[in-house]
């Protein structure tokens, strides 16, 4: 099947939250999240490293509408339901269709964070991953030393299977830095077979 047929809605529901794809347009929300967040986003996102502008947001949200259409990834923003709220950003990245199998990422808006909107939106996209598009597997990778992150994948039943040594570099100071690899499998939330 070629990807760009595959049925993928472009919004959905949580308990508290609306995942959409991102849209032209969606610039300036994403802008101003990540103005808002910059100091916390800075040292784990080698994309955090300076402030965007209007224009590169509008052009990340245009590109990345781009990318769903074409099911190369699956990016997706977090709203307050029934909002425009922009709460965080995630969605499904590093697809291996053949497979098939994906990673997770996220980030959230600094104002939003210890309130359980990260974990809830994770939940829901390890769903979509494994009900919807019948992954296989799904993974969620961190900085060794993003003690908020790792606690995300590990509320959400992820696993920790390992941790990469030396397998990358800190955004900041360039030194080498360890990723932890958490990941959830299909035979661990299919139901039993009888």
């Amino acid at each position: 099947m070629n990807n760009i047929l595959r049925e993928i809605p472009d919004s959905f529901d949580s308990a508290r939250l609306t995942l959409r794809s991102p849209q032209p347009g969606d610039g300036a929300l994403v802008n101003a999240a990540v103005h808002d967040s910059i100091a916390e986003l800075r040292p784990w996102m080698p994309w955090a490293q300076q402030l965007p502008s209007l224009d590169d947001s509008e052009v990340y949200a245009r590109e990345a509408a781009a990318r769903y259409f074409k099911r190369e990834e699956l990016p997706l923003l977090l709203f307050l339901k029934g909002t425009d709220t922009l709460v965080g950003s995630s969605g499904l990245h590093r697809i291996h269709w053949s497979v098939p199998k994906m990673e997770i990422g996220y980030w959230v808006r600094s104002a939003y964070a210890g309130q359980g909107y990260m974990t809830e939106a994770v939940m829901a996209i390890t769903e979509l991953a494994f009900i919807t598009l019948n992954a296989n597997r799904v993974e969620i990778r961190c900085d060794a030393k993003n003690v908020r992150s790792a606690a995300v994948a590990r509320r959400s039943g992820f696993r920790l299977e390992g941790t990469l040594r030396c397998e990358d570099r800190c955004p900041i100071t360039s030194e080498l830095r360890d990723t932890l690899v958490f990941a959830r499998i299909w035979q661990e939330v299919r139901p039993a077979s009888t």
